[in-house]
């Protein structure tokens, strides 16, 4: 199956009540685990890097690694870059091979932020690139930014950004939390629903991990599309390296606690994919 942008994928997902699984990874392991999931269960699937993952392995070095998998896979794969948050990374990830873009200009006002994710989506659109933009915010941490508490997406303002933008797919804020959360997260999925039906592009659930699986079921009933997976991934890794060494500590050979935290997160990966229903997408 080819490498492939998202914009089909999101699409076909929109259109049949499921999401795309999006996985950050932050290692080449990781990128291994995800695609193995995905081709057990037959599921499309995007991979995604955040600014800091790439900064510490590099657009070049993410997109031939993805590449190289995604070719010898049986479904297909695209390679997001995930809260890009300067044009000149989006660009230089397009030009490394990416297959998909996000601009994340919610911190900045309205008009800014309709700016910037216009000059992306426009640069992009011209290498057949689709572009996530974001509107309201999402509270918690993600990279080295920090958001305290969390912003709803307004529905007059939403139709306003993707008239105005030409996104592909618009990352909603609904009341969810980047990282661990630190008490039960009150959602207004209601305002999913509005979204939905006021929008014409696909909606992106970020700050998934930690919330109950019926509750992400129950967004993607509502309109979700794509839902991102970043925290339960690296906690899931990390914890395994931890295991393993403490049951081995005499064992410096990185394949084989890399070989155990890829079996995890391929494990954690499938577990994703069954909760947003896309298992079985892809018909082979």
């Amino acid at each position: 199956m080819l490498f492939v942008t998202s914009d089909k994928m999101l699409t076909e997902a929109r259109n049949n009540g499921y999401a795309i699984a999006a996985f950050n990874c932050e290692n080449t392991e990781m990128i291994q685990a995800v695609i193995a999931a995905a081709e057990e269960m037959n599921a499309p699937v995007i991979i995604q890097t955040t600014p800091s993952t790439v900064s510490y392995f590099s657009v070049e070095l993410f997109a031939v690694n993805v590449s190289a998998l995604a070719k010898k896979s049986g479904v297909p794969v695209a390679l997001h870059l995930d809260h890009g948050d300067t044009f000149g990374l989006t660009q230089d990830a397009v030009q490394a091979g990416y297959t998909s873009i996000m601009i994340d200009g919610s911190h900045l006002s309205l008009d800014e932020n309709i700016a910037i994710t216009k000059k992306t989506a426009d640069a992009c659109a011209k290498a057949g690139i689709p572009v996530e933009g974001e509107l309201g915010h999402v509270g918690g941490k993600e990279d080295d930014t920090t958001s305290a508490g969390s912003a709803y997406t307004d529905p007059q303002e939403a139709q306003r950004f993707v008239r105005e933008t030409g996104v592909s797919s618009l990352a909603v804020g609904v009341g969810t939390a980047h990282g661990v959360y630190t008490s039960k997260p009150v959602l207004n999925v209601q305002l999913i629903s509005v979204l939905r039906e006021l929008l014409p592009v696909p909606l992106v659930l970020h700050g998934s991990s930690g919330l109950d699986d019926e509750v992400i079921k129950d967004c993607i009933t509502r309109g979700i599309s794509k839902v991102n997976i970043a925290t339960d991934l690296r906690i899931t890794y990390t914890q395994t390296v931890r295991d393993f060494l403490k049951n081995d500590p005499k064992c410096f050979d990185p394949k084989k606690y890399g070989a155990a935290a890829r079996d995890a997160v391929k494990k954690a990966a499938i577990g994703r994919i069954i909760v947003c229903g896309c298992a079985g997408a892809v018909k082979r």
